[in-house]
């Protein structure tokens, strides 16, 4: 069922930010809000039944993102939760085992905030915490990453695709150099989950975060590959999930999510064939502009994200024009565009801070049309032209 605005249908591209639930993800998760209530954990028939749901589903995400083994799979309430437990779960595993040996996290500048914000509080409690840069079109400088590492490194984290401006970055460069020199590899692919093939095997990678809510599951549930054999340090103390993460699976959201992985399996390579169409369509219309730019590598990215700065605009007021027409598009990452401030991935790459305050997301998924392409371009001309005339007034 579409949303609705005063000009009709709404019509989403921020796919990036979250999904729409698809409607079988929502009808496979109902029975487990009403009739299969067992916890998971219990031995009785209908605990069982609860648990035989959730290994189903481990195994659903296992073949999506090339575990090994299901096992592998450990769930938590999403993606920011996943990069924290793998972080710092494994910088303070790592810290313990070698009583302080390997104190040095390694991770780059244009990651998400969940591990941005990690970084101050593992420098807080002494740890060190290193930060590699990236390029102007928004990759990791591989090299520099390199350098970082050594026999004092616990953790080297580089995220698999950029969610501002969706950038593959070069992790498997990364991870072999950081597994040569002992150090726990992880990679945030919470954007890449069902918009690109993701094989943590080929990756080299010993953690890799992934959440449900960005591959039409619901919000709130989400999880991390533990490789076989790695220990972390639990954030959340209990014996579930293997003694990994504390607490009553969510059985409904995690059947879900199951589900929504195996669906994105099934099209993933129609879903991207689609989404790239349509972003190349966007970004030819919007190109058009006068005083517009893409932001971000022009090959190397996700085949759904496009990233724009207009001159003469501020970005959080085109987002605020094209909602009031019933277009909605972020001017960046979901945790933070409710400001006009420089987005951090931006700055890396050395845009100004007044043309990365001039910028917007738009990401297409699941439900997209070329006719939401098509109102999406009918109406930018006139809402950047009109932003750029207020703004010459004003000044």
């Amino acid at each position: 069922m579409s949303a609705y605005s005063d000009h009709g249908p709404t019509v989403y591209l921020d796919h990036n930010a979250t999904t729409p639930v698809r409607p079988e993800v929502v009808d496979a998760m109902l029975p487990w809000l009403r009739d299969h209530y067992g916890n998971p954990n219990s031995v009785y028939s209908l605990g069982q039944r609860a648990r035989a749901a959730v290994e189903r589903a481990r195994e659903q995400i296992a073949a999506l993102i090339g575990a090994a083994d299901a096992s592998e799979v450990v769930f938590t309430s999403g993606g920011s939760e996943s990069d924290v437990l793998a972080i710092a779960g494994g910088a303070w595993q790592a810290h313990d085992e070698t009583k302080g040996r390997r104190r040095k996290v390694v991770t780059t500048k244009i990651e998400h905030d969940a591990i941005r914000l990690l970084a101050g509080q593992l420098r807080r409690r002494g740890l060190d915490v290193v930060e590699a840069g990236c390029d102007a079109a928004g990759v990791v400088n591989a090299g520099e990453m390199k350098a970082m590492i050594d026999d004092a490194a616990a953790v080297v984290s580089v995220m698999h695709a950029n969610n501002e401006t969706g950038v593959l970055q070069p992790v498997a460069e990364i991870a072999a150099a950081a597994r040569a020199a002992g150090a726990l590899v992880h990679t945030d692919a919470v954007q890449s989950l069902g918009k690109m093939a993701i094989d943590a095997k080929a990756l080299g990678v010993d953690l890799l975060a992934i959440s449900g809510h960005k591959v039409n599951a619901p919000k709130g549930v989400g999880a991390l590959y533990v490789r076989r054999g790695v220990r972390l340090s639990p954030l959340v103390t209990g014996h579930q999930e293997k003694n990994r993460r504390g607490g009553t699976e969510n059985v409904a959201s995690i059947v879900g999510f199951g589900l929504a992985c195996e669906l994105a399996g099934r099209e993933l390579s129609s879903a991207a064939a689609h989404a790239l169409a349509l972003r190349g369509k966007i970004e030819a219309g919007a190109l058009r502009i006068k005083g517009a730019r893409l932001n971000g590598h022009g090959e190397l990215r996700l085949p759904n994200t496009a990233h724009l700065s207009f001159d003469g605009i501020d970005g959080h007021h085109l987002v605020v024009a094209l909602d009031l027409s019933g277009v909605c598009v972020s001017s960046g990452p979901a945790c933070s565009s409710g400001a006009s401030t420089p987005s951090h991935v931006l700055t890396a790459m050395g845009i100004s801070s007044i043309l990365a305050t001039a910028s917007i997301r738009v990401s297409v998924g699941w439900g997209s049309t070329d006719a939401d392409a098509d109102r999406l371009l009918a109406l930018l001309p006139a809402a950047v032209e009109k932003l750029r005339a207020a703004a010459k007034v004003a000044a």
